[in-house]
């Protein structure tokens, strides 16, 4: 007996692209990336640097929009300001004065937070050299045919970055964990975005392929806030962040914007800082790159019209085989059925 199992798969969003059965798909699959993961790391501390939480759940709730869900996006703050007595406003976050928006939600998920946000942790969960009994969910599941997206936020210099005013990571060690992600197979490509001061100087030692990096400030520039909430008393966005979520507030899954458009979301006139990119080691021309390549979850999948036909497997006949030799297995055996244990031990009934 055959099972006749029609195998009809469609892109998510098919029809709003308009794609057509009789239009060539090469196009549809030029990406060559199969599914999208985020890295989304604050590494400041205490209430003055309220900003830099603020910039990094307000990217989280853009790619959340877009389609990457929790379960691949790893979420990093160094400090809990939605529940800091100093917050007027218990359990929310702000990145704009009007507090329009409550960055922070009702459906938050922190996979690292307070102390746990280290640098080790940190180069731990991109080169997945964690712990046996680390959960899931602060584990970077990606593959070779991974796109990731890490955004970084804090305070930094000339080669380095502030984690929790204790430690720092250098541009040598960060460039070195990608390497290790590339040597095992761990992404397809990745998109490097960091506000900072001297961010430039984060991605200058990269030396791995398929990196598309950009910073929110030259080597030897600061980058500076944007505005002041007078009920908070603190800056509550960096001018960096605040432009690239204005311009990814207006993207939608499917959006044609392309990683060149996103380039130029932040003049020097409104940064009052120079916005640095590298695009030497990756291999697309940017321009012709879509945003959602990195900040979305768009899958690309092939449509098949034809039926495939597959044989009946029985289980039970197959673990025998694989099991059990004529010589070994008894008659009882091969009667034996799957079933479930005792729940309770019959000695102690």
């Amino acid at each position: 007996m055959k099972f006749q199992i029609i195998v009809l798969a469609a892109f998510l969003a098919f029809s709003s692209l308009g794609v057509t059965a009789t239009e060539n798909l090469g196009d549809f699959f030029k990406s060559g990336h199969t599914n999208n993961w985020a890295v989304l790391v604050d590494t400041s501390r205490f209430w003055f640097n309220y900003r830099h939480v603020a910039n990094v759940l307000s990217i989280y709730r853009s790619v959340k929009r877009l389609g990457i869900p929790d379960s691949q996006i790893i979420l990093m703050v160094a400090d809990d300001m939605a529940c800091n007595p100093r917050n007027p406003r218990p359990a929310t976050v702000f990145n704009n004065a009007n507090q329009n928006i409550n960055v922070y939600g009702e459906d938050v998920e922190v996979d690292y937070r307070g102390y746990e946000v280290t640098v080790e942790n940190f180069i731990r969960v991109l080169t997945g050299r964690l712990p046996p009994s680390t959960p899931h969910s602060k584990r970077l599941l990606s593959d070779e045919r991974s796109n990731i997206l890490v955004y970084m936020t804090g305070h930094g210099g000339d080669g380095f970055l502030k984690f929790q005013d204790a430690e720092e990571v250098s541009n040598v060690e960060l460039a070195d964990a990608f390497e290790q992600m590339w040597q095992k197979q761990r992404y397809h490509e990745i998109f490097f975005m960091i506000d900072t001061c001297q961010a430039e100087s984060m991605f200058q030692k990269f030396y791995s392929p398929n990196i598309l990096a950009v910073a929110s400030s030259k080597v030897g520039q600061d980058s500076l806030s944007h505005h002041v909430d007078p009920a908070l008393g603190v800056y509550v966005i960096d001018r960096y962040t605040f432009y690239a979520l204005e311009f990814l507030e207006n993207v939608r899954p499917g959006s044609k914007k392309t990683m060149a458009n996103f380039f130029t979301v932040c003049p020097e006139r409104q940064c009052i800082s120079t916005v640095s990119t590298r695009t030497d080691l990756f291999p697309r021309d940017v321009s012709q790159t879509l945003l959602t390549d990195f900040f979305g979850s768009v899958r690309n999948v092939e449509l098949l019209t034809e039926t495939i036909s597959l044989e009946k497997i029985n289980r039970s006949e197959v673990v025998r085989k694989e099991t059990c030799s004529k010589e070994s297995c008894s008659e009882g055996r091969e009667k034996s059925k799957l079933s479930y244990p005792d729940q309770i031990p019959p000695v102690l009934m």
